[in-house]
């Protein structure tokens, strides 16, 4: 295993590091005050589009790709993995370099599975940034992170699909900017478990489309929202499907890989900018005659979070060599192992930051707060901890069945993975 950067992944961190400092952590305040003066939740503000020309200028955009395309040159998933890692120490940082999810999951199956013209249509102006798009999978009135339980209906009506369903957390479906959802949904449900679903291309603006409502998060409003979505005869032409008909899981499964490891690499960045947020705080502050840096309990704090970050951090880099040198499926497992442990070191290290700052900790004067609600939040999305963990544990008990058959009781890797998707 080498994790040395390539020599064009090291000169793209150097400037972004270079991006960061110069732009990104400057433009925190001025987004706040924008975000503020417009009075909306959802508005765009001006502040995001100079960060996105800047990006473009610097050479810092479209990096998550991992292969290559007519649009991006394509880095190592151990090469983007550092990169993902930076921008994860600010909310502006993905977008302002058109990396943030969903889009990314998104158009990485749109090159993967798309048509000419769904690229041309939906694709190109993605990975422009002139758009942004959403993912319709999880439902309300069952559990999605068993994905076998989608209820939504996409059937065949001459050249058209007509898709009934109620979907509900779905990321991104807020923004004014937000054009395009991929909507899972059964197309045949007296198909084998797994080639019933699929997915379709659904414009936002389609009759039937019905935003809810958007849902809070620990009581935030996301500026892109997580809404609740009804879909009420909604039609589309058929060829709007993405890929196959029945191949729903399939490309679920390509779009999920990547993705997963994308939130896990940002939550490390999170953490490291807490620890650091942590150390600056208990140097500058005095209590019962000293620093409190000078506390021990403050300096476990400080060793056990360097530990946990440079462990998780390792995994997470052996993932992504493992996707890069062995594929995706042969990485199931790290990668749900990454997805446990990446958000919950991070919460770890933040609520430790959280505690050091005192009341200051649950306000909005630092990002901890924030951090903490997303944090906590990215243990359920993209399937929830205990969905990877038994993952991990029936993929480690199969070692062992004298047959090689999966243990009894076990449920299907594929649905397992799915989990819930945002």
């Amino acid at each position: 295993m080498d994790f040395e950067l390539s020599p064009v992944a090291a000169e793209l961190r150097d400037r972004l590091l270079a991006f960061m400092d110069d732009h990104v952590y400057p433009a925190e305040a001025v987004y706040r005050e924008q975000m503020a003066a417009a009075g909306d939740p959802h508005h765009h503000p001006e502040v995001i589009e100079d960060l996105k020309r800047e990006a473009r200028c610097r050479g810092l955009w479209n990096l998550f790709l991992p292969h290559r395309t007519e649009w991006t040159e394509g880095l190592s998933n151990v090469d983007y993995a550092p990169l993902a890692e930076i921008t994860g120490r600010s909310p502006l940082a993905p977008e302002a370099l058109n990396c943030s999810a969903p889009d990314t999951g998104n158009m990485e199956i749109l090159t993967m599975f798309g048509t000419e013209e769904q690229k041309e249509r939906w694709l190109r102006p993605l990975l422009e940034g002139e758009i942004r798009s959403c993912f319709a999978m999880t439902e309300p009135e069952v559990a999605s992170s068993d994905a076998t339980n989608i209820r939504c209906r996409i059937r065949r009506d001459g050249d058209h699909y007509v898709i009934d369903g109620h979907k509900w957390w779905i990321s991104g479906a807020a923004s004014h900017r937000c054009k395009v959802a991929i909507v899972m949904g059964k197309t045949d449900p007296d198909a084998p478990t797994h080639l019933q679903q699929s997915m379709v291309l659904v414009p936002l603006d389609t009759p039937g489309v019905t935003i809810v409502r958007s849902l809070p998060v620990f009581g935030y409003q996301d500026r892109e929202g997580h809404c609740e979505i009804r879909f009420d005869d909604v039609r589309v032409p058929v060829t709007n499907l993405l890929g196959e008909e029945g191949g729903g899981f399939a490309i679920a499964q390509a779009r999920l890989g990547p993705g997963r490891i994308h939130h896990c690499m940002r939550a490390l960045g999170a953490a490291e900018r807490a620890l650091e947020l942590l150390c600056r705080r208990v140097r500058e502050r005095v209590a019962f005659g000293r620093p409190l840096a000078d506390q021990g309990v403050i300096q476990q704090w400080i060793a056990d979070s360097r530990i946990e970050i440079d462990q998780a951090r390792l995994l997470t880099l052996y993932a992504a060599w493992l996707m890069d040198t062995k594929g995706n499926r042969a990485a199931r497992t790290e990668i749900s192992a990454i997805k446990v442990v990446a958000p919950n070191v991070a919460l770890r290290v933040v609520d430790r930051a959280i505690q050091a700052h005192g009341a200051m900790g649950v306000g909005d004067d630092v990002p901890l707060a924030a951090m903490y609600a997303g944090l906590r939040t990215l243990r359920l999305a993209d399937g929830p901890d205990e969905v990877h963990r038994m993952v991990i544990a029936r993929r480690e008990l199969r070692r062992y069945e004298p047959d090689g058959s999966p243990p009894s009781g076990g449920v299907t890797p594929t649905s397992g993975d799915l989990g819930v998707a945002r």
